[in-house]
Formats: structure tokens, C-alpha cells, sequence
């Protein structure tokens, strides 16, 4: 969930460019009741922070192995178009 001000995440949002820099606050889920309105106050002054809540859920994917289950599921596809096949004649760059 993001916000940018007392809001949560609802109507106006400025639009950042590319280049600039944002600071992101996570709250814990389990600490969204409790802390998630108080950071949002203290960073409301501050346009470069956005305090957002963690959803993710599952296992930690940074931790090593990937989990089995999803190693099956997980398909790597080259998605290039694939080259003429045979061979080609010699040609001569145009002068100039």
C-alpha cells in the first residue's frame, strides 16, 4: 500500500521524474496497525519518502536454492526471433 501523505494510497499522487530520488519506508505487516499511520505523519513533510506496507508472503527467494516448487513451474524461454538458417551470399558495402 503506498501513500503520500495522510492518505492511503487514494487520490492525488505527484508524479516523480525518472531521475529523482525516493525513499522507501517498509512497515512490517504485523506492525501496520501500529506503525504504519505514525510514519506517515513524520515523513509527511518530506516528498521523497513513501511509506508503504510489506504484502509479500512465502518463502525469503534470497535465501540460496530456489524452493522446488516453483523451479517447476519456472520455464526460461529465449524470446528472440530465431535466425534464417542457411547461408548467405557475400555483399559489398555501398560507397559513399
Amino acid at each position: 500500500m503506498v501513500a503520500q501523505g495522510p492518505r492511503r494510497g487514494y487520490g492525488f499522487r505527484r508524479r516523480r521524474s525518472y531521475s529523482e530520488v525516493v525513499i522507501y519506508c517498509v512497515v512490517p505487516r504485523e506492525l501496520e496497525g501500529e506503525l504504519y499511520e505514525r510514519m506517515v505523519e513524520y515523513y509527511k513533510d518530506n516528498p521523497n519518502v513513501t511509506v508503504i506496507v510489506d504484502r509479500r508472503e512465502g518463502p525469503d527467494r534470497r535465501a540460496g536454492k530456489p524452493d522446488p516448487e516453483t523451479s517447476e513451474r519456472r520455464t526460461v524461454r529465449d524470446r528472440r526471433r530465431p535466425r534464417a538458417a542457411g547461408t548467405f551470399l557475400e555483399t559489398q558495402a555501398p560507397e559513399g
